[in-house]
């Protein structure tokens, strides 16, 4: 092939981009079909949340633009037909997705996190009875004393354990109901309680009966602070393969960033070094801006900050490894990578003007839906004030029972068989970044403190050179730190040594 036959070859891969009419024409199309937004967006593999954004202007791209178009022009020579009479007079009410008119469905006051208001009342996904809210493109009650699939009582004739879920039922569609009146935090507490009393104070017995029924109490703690929320948790949405497990027992195709870094050369002369333990990495992470609904393919260089999931970036250049980790952990191969949502804010966060210390990402593709960073706060809370507690008291036991409960949360939320109750490894993927993203900042906040950064490793641990409690807090509390140990680096007169080769 010479080269013009491969710039020709390469011309006529070029496809223009699809037409599309304006958007009060979309809109009018579908409704003289009398097609409802839910009923389309299935079709075109989107969110109805995301229809109404074409109908109001937004425009789509690549591939799902194509298949936009195709059912707009379809219905547009459908209605040229003379035979075809889609009732136009009786549309408007034949349609409860009617939805042109701007005062018919109105975006929440709150902040735009996609709840919408409809005018005309859809059944809602959990009961079936008519709703007036949709949540992420999901129609159901936002009040859950309106709910009915929410006021079903539990089958009496199940065993219920200490945190009143049964162990015999079925794991995948469980429809839980609770009619505890214990606050969410209370339910620990209860939970403990009962646990010590069955095994007649034995700590240890307890503490392993707690430990092992951690996933189902912790699913329903979920479920208790979830009640009266805004969103109703998406637990098994459907997934890209990028977040699917390339084998068996291999892993996805997602860069979590998770640091493994020791500094090359320290400071000449023998330095005292302290290893400190952040507290609670993983319960502090759970305050992270999660996608609500399915997730949304989309290209191009734009950031919306309304919406999270995984981005396929080529992250910037890094010129400070000999004082402060790469902030995408250390990485073999070079070019580009699929991150999270965590990764990418912390990318533009040190590209921005108060930083100033790396190029911005540069951003391919990604995979979003509406978010908010309060998905899981209530959760948060109940366990971080139960860990408070415990740690006041001296409950190991509690302690223990609240460590598992946040840590198999986010360990078994992807693909896992002891989790069947939600399937979000976008989820677990966004939580652990954000674990690995919070030790980093503690690690710039050490380094303008004037401290040496020594080691940065997983969630947990930051080793460091000088004054450190006049920058951290010394604690046990999630927003301090502890001391794991103390040791002595660096040579006395030869600094070629290794750095961490003295005395440990």
């Amino acid at each position: 092939m010479t080269e013009f036959d491969a710039i020709d070859a390469l011309l006529a891969s070029v496809t223009p981009q699809a037409e599309l009419p304006p958007p009060d024409i979309r809109c009018e199309l579908r409704e003289r079909a009398r097609l409802s937004k839910t009923r389309v967006a299935r079709v075109l593999g989107v969110s109805p949340s995301t229809l109404t954004a074409w109908e109001a202007g937004r425009d789509p791209a690549s591939e799902v633009r194509m298949r936009y178009a195709y059912f707009l022009d379809g219905l547009a020579a459908k209605f040229a037909e003379p035979d075809f009479d889609p009732h136009p007079e009786s549309d408007v009410d034949a349609d409860p997705d009617h939805e042109c008119a701007p005062e018919t469905i109105r975006e929440s006051e709150e902040g735009g996190d996609d709840v919408e208001s409809l005018n005309i009342p859809e059944a809602c996904v959990l009961c079936g009875h008519p709703a007036d809210q949709r949540v992420a493109g999901f129609v159901q009650h936002l009040d859950p004393s309106d709910c009915l699939w929410a006021a079903t009582p539990a089958p009496t004739e199940t065993p219920v354990g200490p945190m009143g879920r049964s162990s015999d039922r079925p794991k995948a569609q469980t429809r839980r109901a609770f009619d505890s009146a214990v606050e969410p935090g209370g339910l620990i507490a209860q939970a403990v309680r009962a646990a010590l009393v069955e095994h007649d104070g034995n700590v240890e017995l307890a503490t392993a009966v707690l430990v092992k029924r951690a996933i189902p109490d912790a699913m329903r703690l979920l479920d208790e602070t979830r009640k009266g929320g805004r969103y109703d948790v998406v637990a098994h949405p459907w997934m890209p393969d990028i977040l699917r497990k390339q084998t068996s027992r291999g892993a996805d195709r997602i860069w979590e960033a998770r640091p493994k870094w020791t500094r090359h050369q320290l400071p000449p002369g023998e330095h005292e070094v302290s290893a400190l333990d952040i507290n609670g990495a993983y319960l502090s992470a759970l305050k992270t801006h999660l996608p609500i609904g399915q997730l949304e393919h989309s290209t191009g260089f734009e950031h919306d900050r309304r919406r999270a999931g995984v981005h396929l970036i080529t992250p910037p250049h890094w010129d400070h490894e000999a004082v402060l980790p790469n902030p995408i952990g250390q990485r073999d191969e070079p070019g580009s990578l699929w991150v999270t949502e965590s990764t990418l804010r912390l990318l533009q966060r040190l590209s921005g003007p108060k930083y100033m210390l790396c190029e911005p990402p540069e951003i391919h593709e990604s995979y979003t839906s509406g978010a908010t960073e309060g998905l899981l706060e209530k959760f948060r809370v109940a366990l971080k004030d139960a860990r408070d507690t415990a740690i006041a008291e001296q409950d190991e036991v509690t302690l223990a029972y609240v460590k598992a409960m946040y840590s198999k949360f986010v360990s078994t939320m992807g693909e896992s068989n002891y989790n069947r109750e939600l399937y979000r490894p976008d989820w677990m993927h966004l939580i652990r970044s954000q674990a690995f993203t919070n030790l980093w900042m503690k690690a710039l906040k050490a380094h303008e403190a004037g401290l040496t950064v020594v080691r940065a490793m997983g969630t947990d641990e930051l080793h460091v050179i000088g004054e450190w409690r006049r920058v951290f807090n010394e604690g046990r509390g999630v927003t301090e730190v502890k001391v794991k140990d103390i040791y002595t680096a660096g040579a006395i007169a030869d600094n070629d040594l290794d750095p961490m080769g003295a005395e440990g």
